[in-house]
């Protein structure tokens, strides 16, 4: 093993998940023909994780399913897997990375590609056995399998989309659900008011307890085991397991200290390049000047730009060099519900309701001096098709006609 973790490859690519995946996948699809690496902390082949907190915790979809590519892809298309190894270093002027265990592996490019990892509480009782993120299939099958062991009170922490989605599989799976956003409503960082309390109202009358402005103190444990959730005021939410979603802190550590610019996330060009020669960066621990955000420096958590950034950093190293310009887009599922996002509401100053949110089809488009910047759909997926072309252009439409739910949006 030793031998072989000291070989040199052409491109090392750091992490496993869909950006590290899209990027070994690009090499190939643009004709590169060295050798390539790549290095996971995880244990399992590259897989997907948006379902991990929708179709795989509601057993709808089995692993299997959710491989980006069969084993024998990789295998087939000659990229080495090095997985359940944590690189702990980087020297730049040497092109070497450096793992847990001492050993080194050189590298002509480097693609940085490590996600990042779940935020946990800061308040006592964060260790306890029971509290769980969901980042990876392991936190998943921890928490079904407390599930088939009984577990039916669940305190789910954090009102973004991976705590609504989560709260929505565990309601449909019979637990009672509660739960807590710290701030004044869900989706406060990403989504105007309409369509926070639009999934306030929803999950209501689906019988969760969700209480904004409600703040943990700590968490009381029986033994080594949570027992229980203290807000502040003093209030207890008694529960057999607590889901903890607020956020993730980008795994950058190694690359600040190699000496790369970092701020929110590693600082990347229009191509992927860090500060430090030969060395990319994308996904999720990726920070660039987006233009839809009025050139200001973003950090995105989505599929759609892991893959997208990925591509461009296979298109540089096969010679083909584009700047990366991708539209920005998400989406959620929760419940019979189907949200999707085009465009960064950051800084809107005007919004503009499409259809009824009691109707459950309806859509959010935001304004900032008079051009539409962004839209949230929901169970309306012909304004979020047409809706993207006016975003990308960002178009300037009276808003008397971008209410009317007759007129098409392009």
């Amino acid at each position: 093993m030793r031998a072989e973790l000291m070989t040199s490859y052409d491109v090392v690519i750091v992490g496993t998940g869909h950006g590290g995946a899209q990027a070994a996948i690009a090499l190939r699809e643009q004709g590169f023909e060295g050798s390539i690496a790549m290095v996971g902390r995880d244990r399992l082949p590259p897989y997907e994780r948006p379902p991990l907190s929708k179709e795989y915790l509601a057993g709808e979809k089995p692993f299997e399913r959710l491989l980006i590519r069969p084993e024998r892809y990789w295998v087939d298309k000659q990229v080495k897997l090095l997985l359940n190894l944590e690189v702990v270093a980087i020297e730049a002027d040497a092109r070497v990375v450096i793992l847990q265990s001492g050993q080194q592996i050189r590298y002509s490019n480097l693609i940085w590609s490590a996600g990042g990892r779940s935020r946990k509480l800061s308040c006592a009782g964060a260790d306890l056995a029971g509290v769980y993120a969901v980042r990876d299939k392991f936190d998943v099958d921890r928490i079904l399998a407390d599930l088939n062991a009984g577990a039916s009170r669940v305190v789910v922490i954090g009102g973004g989309y991976i705590g609504l989605e989560a709260a929505a599989v565990l309601t449909k799976l019979g637990c009672k659900v509660i739960l807590l956003e710290a701030l004044d409503r869900v989706l406060a960082r990403v989504a105007g008011e309409t369509l926070s309390r639009f999934f306030e109202d929803e999950h209501r009358k689906h019988g969760v307890d969700l209480r904004t402005n409600a703040s943990v103190e700590r968490l009381e444990g029986d033994g080594s085991r949570i027992v229980g959730v203290r807000l502040k005021g003093g209030e207890l939410l008694p529960c057999d397991m607590a889901i903890v979603g607020i956020g993730i802190s980008p795994s950058v550590e190694v690359l600040a200290d190699a000496g790369s610019a970092v701020s929110n996330g590693v600082e990347v060009d229009r191509y992927c390049r860090t500060s430090l020669p030969h060395v990319y960066a994308i996904g999720d621990c990726a920070a660039y000047a987006n233009s839809f955000a009025n050139g200001a420096i973003v950090r995105l958590e989505s599929v759609q730009n892991a893959a997208g950034m990925a591509t461009t950093v296979a298109k540089v190293l096969c010679g083909k060099g584009e700047p990366y310009t991708a539209t920005p887009w998400f989406w959620s599922s929760q419940y019979d519900l189907k949200l999707q996002t085009v465009g960064l509401s950051i800084g809107h100053d005007a919004a503009v309701i499409r259809g009824v949110p009691a109707s459950r089809c309806f859509s959010v488009i935001y304004l900032k001096n008079g051009r539409i910047i962004a839209l949230d759909s929901v169970n309306a997926s012909k304004d979020y098709v047409q809706g993207r072309k006016l975003v990308e252009t960002r178009a300037e439409i009276p808003a008397e006609i971008l209410a009317d739910k007759e007129l098409p949006l392009w």
